[in-house]
């Protein structure tokens, strides 16, 4: 079958903002900016350095209409403008065929979002998608520069040129620290990313993968270290297997002792470990100020010790004695437990249920990834008490579960009210009748990470 071809999602206007500019000269959602000073903008980058002059003249198509504005305002002021997407060309896609690829374990009929391998550095400025690097050209090269996109989400892995190329099963992904040598060279930073897959890029390669991108900070503003993620729909390929706690513990191990050497050299301990490495051996997470300003919040990695800590700062008043069921995945379900028992402590009548990841399988156990079914597969005929209460991130931008069911089709099966919830302030808000919860949406960001 001959490949598909990447269509341009186009400027396509998806809102308008009360008050704006774009109100006051009648533009309308489903209107689409067909140029901007005579250039048709790529993304939403371009765009908004194409709108930052006082004097901006658009040409709008609305259907099969085609007309001209001419605006003038402030010098940087918005136009008030919210895009369908914010790339408007073709998103770039992966040139790799990486051993650990998670876009490539997902279950046949799912939506062709979640297999879109892009890799494209606008949206790693723009939202922190993790990209290779292996098809950044010159001319991509020179426009991050000349218009400071940084800083960039660089998926490290390995910095042995052989290791990299082979992870990447691509033969031109062997100079990653050359690339980011040059762009830091330019002003250019990155955070760094490295999936751990034992066998491949663990002990000795991690040790040097580590202490090279070391030697490039302030280069490299952060580096994080995450398990690799295995879905029971890996298809075959080269042999990789799951992070054990026992690797956990080497990993941890290592990167303690390279914080310890690197905090009084550079003032940053650089290099974190994921969470789930953490709650996997036991091991206490660290304390606030080991994550330093959360760098790498957007790879997973200190969530776990911003929900403890917002637990423990949270005044939690009278509750009504009613039943109610907080859902999770396996791996956060102890802490939610922990939280859960000062509920119960304030008046509520509040149970935590591990939710088992039947969709992608055991080797999956992060709440972000939990389906609408596999959430029915645990919940149905349960006694659900008066509410149920979901992690926010279960839900994509759109207000579905990643299996494109909806809290409608939930609640109808389950017989009980939906609440989602991005932190203890709003679950404590959910069991406060004065206090009505919205359904609040994951940011683009939380929703890329949630792939994985």
């Amino acid at each position: 079958m001959p490949a598909e071809v990447p269509q341009p999602y186009l400027a396509r206007v998806a809102a308008v903002v009360a008050g704006s500019i774009a109100e006051e000269i009648g533009l309308l959602p489903g209107d689409v900016v067909a140029a901007v000073n005579g250039d048709a903008p790529s993304d939403y980058i371009a765009y908004r350095f194409a709108i930052a002059d006082e004097e901006v003249a658009l040409t709008i198509q609305r259907g099969a209409d085609c007309f001209d504005v001419e605006i003038e305002k402030d010098a940087d002021e918005d136009l008030g403008l919210v895009f369908a997407h914010d790339v408007f060309d073709r998103v770039r896609r992966c040139r790799n065929n990486c051993v650990f690829c998670f876009e490539r374990q997902m279950p046949a009929g799912m939506r062709p979002s979640l297999s879109l391998r892009d890799d494209d550095f606008r949206l790693s400025f723009l939202h922190g998608n993790f990209l290779t690097l292996t098809n950044l050209r010159p001319d991509d090269l020179a426009r991050i520069v000349r218009e400071r996109l940084t800083p960039l989400y660089v998926s490290i892995h390995a910095t042995d040129p052989a290791v990299r190329r082979a992870m990447l099963r691509n033969r031109a992904a062997g100079d990653i620290l050359a690339q980011v040598r040059l762009l830091g060279d330019h002003g250019i930073q990155v955070h760094g990313q490295i999936v751990l897959c034992p066998g491949w890029n663990d002990g000795p390669v991690l040790a040097r993968t580590l202490n090279d991108l070391a030697a490039l900070y302030p280069a490299v503003l952060s580096v994080g270290v995450v398990p690799v993620g295995l879905t029971a729909h890996r298809p075959a390929g080269p042999d990789v297997r799951a992070v054990t706690p026992g690797d956990a513990e080497a990993v941890l191990d290592l990167i303690a002792a390279m914080q310890a050497a690197l905090l009084p050299r550079l003032g940053t301990r650089l290099v974190f470990a994921a969470d789930e490495c953490y709650l996997m051996t036991g091991r206490p997470l660290p304390p606030d100020a080991a994550y330093e300003e959360y760098a790498q919040a957007e790879n997973g990695i200190g969530l776990s010790r911003r929900f403890l800590d917002e637990a423990a700062a949270l005044h939690i008043p009278p509750l009504p004695a009613r039943a109610v069921t907080l859902a999770t995945g396996a791996l956060a379900a102890p802490l939610v437990e922990s939280f859960t028992a000062r509920l119960r402590a304030a008046g509520a009548d509040a149970r935590v249920a591990a939710v088992p990841n039947r969709f992608y399988g055991g080797g999956v156990s992060v709440a972000g990834l939990l389906t609408g079914r596999d959430l029915l597969a645990a919940l149905r005929g349960r006694d659900l008490g008066a509410a149920l209460i979901l992690p926010a991130v279960t839900l994509n931008a759109d207000g579905r579960f990643l299996d494109d069911l909806t809290p409608a089709d939930l609640e109808a099966a389950l017989g009980v009210p939906l609440h989602f919830c991005a932190d203890p302030a709003e679950v404590v808000a959910a069991l406060t009748p004065e206090r009505p919860l919205r359904r609040k949406r994951p940011t683009r960001r939380e929703a890329n990470r949630r792939r994985g």
